[in-house]
């Protein structure tokens, strides 16, 4: 109804799957060139990291334009079924979300406020890391993870131990952050190629960013259904859709047949009335 359209088509589901993960889409807000650069970038950033690391869910989709309360771009991943996660792979997530950050210190030599969140996300998972999972050798096989409803002031562990547990995290951050650095520098070009594509069309699909970066060399089981499927629903519409536009020329041929048969007998109609007439 919005787009004024007689039927439902593939791209308004496309629409609606993006307004329930990224927000309303906020066409009154308005980014200045250097910002819409820099976004672009950014986003290009976490998306040629996650392309390139084996672990990194992979990427679908990327725009950006402005949704939601805050968000000046996004990238939907396609997420991995998976219970549980090694260091390798939980080091990979953490380059990925650093990849934004990562982009705007190599191509602008500067950093941004756009990085909040992923930051936020990336000391989570490193804290977890060490202070929950057992992951870090100093700390040891301990798990300080407190339930809710806790004393969240009252930590279970000395101020010794405190400061152990920032400086590991602080390392495994710098250890990842310096990870990504290295992948963006090695795909320098792809990345900034990417980021050109996004300032010219601001949202590109799964299929743009193959023709952009390559295919990608790691292949999940489920990243595979994906690609499968989506083809399958692709052809099964386009089917669809042929098949519609089929019925409806053959409806509007078998109208005007019709037109044209009630036309034929309106004027035999009219002739024998003239006859009547004249006989009369």
């Amino acid at each position: 109804a919005r787009g004024g359209k007689d039927a439902v088509e593939l791209v308004d589901f496309e629409s609606a799957t993006d307004r329930v993960i990224g927000g309303l889409e906020k066409k009154n807000k308005v980014m200045n060139p250097e910002e819409k650069k820099l976004v672009a970038y950014h986003e290009a950033g976490h998306a040629v990291v996650g392309w390139f690391l084996e672990h990194a869910d992979p990427l679908l989709k990327v725009t950006i334009i402005p949704r939601g309360a805050a968000a000046l771009g996004y990238a939907q991943y396609l997420p991995k079924e998976v219970a549980l996660y090694n260091p390798d792979q939980l080091l990979d997530r953490m380059c990925m979300a650093l990849g934004g950050r990562a982009a705007e210190q190599i191509f602008f030599d500067k950093i941004s406020t756009g990085a909040s969140d992923d930051l936020k996300r990336v000391s989570q998972m490193a804290y977890a890391q060490v202070g929950i999972y057992g992951f870090n050798s100093r700390v040891g096989q301990v798990s300080f993870q407190q339930d809710e409803g806790d004393n969240q002031f009252q930590k279970p562990y000395s101020e010794a131990t405190a400061q152990i547990i920032d400086e590991e995290v602080r390392a495994m951050i710098d250890k990842a952050y310096e990870r990504t650095v290295k992948v963006l520098a090695a795909h320098k070009d792809q990345c900034e190629a990417l980021a050109l594509t996004l300032l010219e069309k601001e949202t590109i699909n799964h299929d743009v960013i193959v023709d952009v970066l390559g295919k990608r060399p790691f292949d999940s089981d489920a990243y595979q259904d994906y690609l499968k499927n989506t083809k399958k629903q692709q052809e099964d519409f386009e089917r669809e859709l042929e098949s519609l536009n089929k019925d409806g020329g053959d409806a509007e041929a078998n109208e005007e047949d019709d037109k044209k048969d009630n036309k034929k007998k309106e004027e035999g109609d009219d002739l024998q009335a003239g006859l009547a007439m004249k006989s009369e």
